[in-house]
């Protein structure tokens, strides 16, 4: 194993840490990158922004019964509603027998009542008819935020408006990682209306959405099977095993450790950008590496013949030990020399 820090004071190599050479050298070759939204292209802070509820349900109640659920997920879209359910002083119920189902939702028992509380998907799921919210839910994904149904007692009782800012770099970064022929590819477990909001915005051309933990090692492999080079950014713990799977694997700084140990490469400053340097560090060091391979040949290639007295019988020229060990010693100086350069990158 072989880790490589870069950060260069103030420079543009800065805050990328390279835990594998294998990584700084495929980095070149990579074709398509594939981004987890929440967390990479997003702020990854989502916040409760509006509670629209259903007939006699108020908003206090709706919250507190939300509250009771989501202490028990680790989920980001669970640390939004308990940040509002405690700057309200909502008084936080005890559930019994939580459940959760991946990428769709949890449901569990407060109070006696059966509350379910997840996306469409869940809702259908679970027989719930959600149709006295959908136009709501519907005009608040096509402003690119998160819609959360809540049922309680088999009746639709409350959706959750979540909104998760971009980050003001992942526009600039993935326009550049364009520019430079890389295909970039967002995942999402946003419905389909969301995620393309936010695909517009950042002017992504593929998008994913509707995206299960299982399913993003899955796509790595069906991208792979069509002959693409593919790295893998993503943050989170069920991001794991797609990172390993990938040719490269990315993991922010700000991510789980699980996610960072599963990655070569690590964006200490939780960046886009950072892929950027990345890239072109990898190219740099590649070619600087070719550079230094001509040097140490070239001075062989002439020396060597040279020694062997092929030029004798035409000039009676022989090469002298100390030129020899002169020439030798200047192709050192000439790779250390040019390997020193990545340092003006």
């Amino acid at each position: 194993p072989m880790s490589i820090t870069v950060d260069i004071g103030s420079g543009a190599l800065q805050g990328v840490l390279i835990k594998k050479a294998e990584a700084l050298e495929l980095l070149e070759k990579i074709d398509t990158l594939v981004i987890y939204k929440k967390g990479n292209l997003t702020e990854g802070h989502p916040a409760l922004t509006k509670i629209i509820t259903v007939d006699n349900f108020s908003e206090e109640d709706v919250l507190a019964l939300a509250a009771a659920l989501e202490r028990h997920s680790e989920h980001p879209l669970a640390k939004a509603i308990m940040m509002k359910a405690k700057d309200n002083n909502v008084s936080i119920r005890t559930a019994e027998d939580f459940v959760t189902i991946a990428g769709q939702g949890v449901k569990a028992f407060v109070d006696k009542q059966q509350i379910i509380m997840g996306n469409t998907r869940f809702m259908q799921a679970s027989k719930i008819d959600s149709s006295a919210l959908t136009h709501e839910a519907e005009a608040r994904q096509s402003e690119g935020k998160t819609v959360l149904y809540m049922a309680i007692d088999d009746q639709l009782a409350a959706i959750f408006i979540i909104e998760d800012p971009i980050k003001f770099s992942s526009r600039v970064a993935i326009q550049s990682l364009k520019k430079r022929g890389i295909k970039v590819v967002m995942l999402t477990g946003d419905n389909q209306k969301t995620a393309q909001v936010i695909a517009t915005t950042l002017e992504i051309d593929t998008v994913i959405s509707d995206v299960l933990p299982h399913d993003k090692r899955d796509i790595i492999i069906d991208l792979q099977s069509k002959g693409s080079m593919v790295a893998m950014v993503g943050d989170g713990v069920n991001d794991a095993v797609a990172l390993t799977q990938a040719d490269i694997g990315i993991a922010m700084g700000t991510g789980s450790d699980i996610a960072i140990e599963s990655a070569g490469i690590t964006l200490l400053q939780g960046d886009l950008n950072g892929i950027l340097t990345a890239f072109d560090l990898s190219k740099a060091t590649l070619r600087n590496i070719r550079q230094n391979l001509f040097f140490a040949f070239i001075y062989n290639a002439i020396g060597v013949p040279i020694a062997a007295g092929i030029l004798y019988p035409f000039t009676g020229l022989l090469l002298s030990p100390m030129i020899a060990a002169a020439a030798m010693s200047l192709s050192s100086v000439s790779v250390i020399l040019n390997a020193l350069r990545l340092r003006l990158k």
